[in-house]
């Protein structure tokens, strides 16, 4: 019997974190599962943002379905101490390095995107970003020059061993989908990336059901706009990722419809919505569930093993949405527990 840590965090993240475990309940899996706190609402009960209660519930856990954090009010803690500090934690504490972030629009919601209908109804992709490297953790420093300016630097860096597991994750999504991946880099101009071209194409010969193709990343930012239908599947590195996973979710409308899953090499994997905790709306039923319920499917699928009930929400939302079940952000009046319950009529 599986157990799934709640995490729900701040803002809409309680809201949206109940209907998906509505729906996973509606499902009748025999899963358990066991809340615990986080972010801004972690450090008010416990002083941090990800204390130890949290994380033995999360390690005791097979999967963590994670709601939002993020409170103005705690802006100005010390770094450390800030909400958004839970979900790198969880990142670190489970070696979560792999980032798989579906971009699909839902027939029905074609205007909700900045691209033109027709355009835009062709998106469905899915981008893998690695979590761990890159220059958001290489070794970083302010300092002055021998002109007396002020300078600062960051090392931009991988190894040939974490762009290989990033690489065979990407492959793999490949395989379950169209078997088209692009690697995108900047290997005109920067070692690491060619480094990292030189190790997917190392990679690739493990996997030749896959078409290969390689892209700079101005180019892929362009062609995200000009014709995002070309993509299946894009495999990138983190502060690539970080820039293109963003861009794709405005290509494929609301952001409360756009699952993520953050994984490891074991098989547990961190699921939530993209979206913020957006705490203008909380508490008041507007938030958009749809990201929040997408993301408990990706956990089915990816760490549960279970991609035929994955399908059937699947489904669901793209069914609820095709019949005009709307949240205000994607232009309707529904509540958040009335969207949800649309999405389970057609379970």
């Amino acid at each position: 019997m599986a157990l799934i840590a709640i995490l729900a965090g701040d803002g809409i993240g309680p809201e949206v974190t109940a209907e998906a475990r509505r729906v996973l309940e509606a499902l009748d899996l025999g899963l358990t599962f066991e809340e615990a706190k986080v972010g801004g609402a972690a450090y008010e009960a416990a002083g941090h943002p990800l204390p130890p209660e949290t994380l033995e519930v999360a390690g005791r856990a097979d999967a963590l379905l994670f709601g939002a954090v993020g409170d103005p009010r705690f802006d100005n803690l010390e770094r450390a101490h800030r909400p958004e500090q839970a979900i790198l934690g969880l990142r670190k504490a489970f070696g979560l390095f792999a980032n798989l972030r579906p971009a699909r629009l839902f027939e029905g919601l074609e205007d909700a995107s900045s691209l033109r209908p027709d355009i835009a109804r062709r998106i469905d992709m899915v981008i893998v970003r690695e979590l761990t490297g890159d220059v958001y953790f290489g070794a970083k420093g302010r300092g002055t020059t021998e002109a007396g300016l002020r300078e600062g630097h960051d090392l931009m860096r991988y190894d040939e061993e974490e762009v290989a597991r990033i690489a065979r994750v990407g492959f793999e999504t490949a395989m379950r989908r169209r078997r088209r991946l692009l690697s995108v880099d900047k290997a005109n101009v920067l070692e690491t990336s060619q480094l990292w071209r030189d190790v997917v194409i190392e990679v690739a010969k493990e996997y030749p059901d896959v078409a290969l193709d390689h892209m700079y990343v101005d180019n892929c930012a362009m062609q995200l706009v000009r014709d995002p239908g070309q993509f299946d599947v894009i495999l990138t590195g983190n502060l690539f990722g970080d820039i293109l996973s963003d861009q794709a979710s405005m290509c494929a409308g609301s952001i409360g419809m756009l699952p993520s899953a953050a994984l490891g090499a074991t098989g547990k994997g961190l699921y939530e919505p993209i979206h913020g905790s957006a705490p203008d709306i909380a508490g008041q039923g507007k938030a958009n569930p749809c990201a929040a319920i997408l993301s408990a499917a990706m956990m089915l699928r990816h760490s549960l093993g279970q991609p035929q009930a994955a399908d059937r929400i699947d489904a669901a939302v793209a069914g609820a949405i095709r019949e005009g079940a709307r949240t205000g952000d994607l232009g309707g009046s529904l509540s958040t527990r009335a969207m949800a319950d649309a999405i389970l009529q057609r379970l």
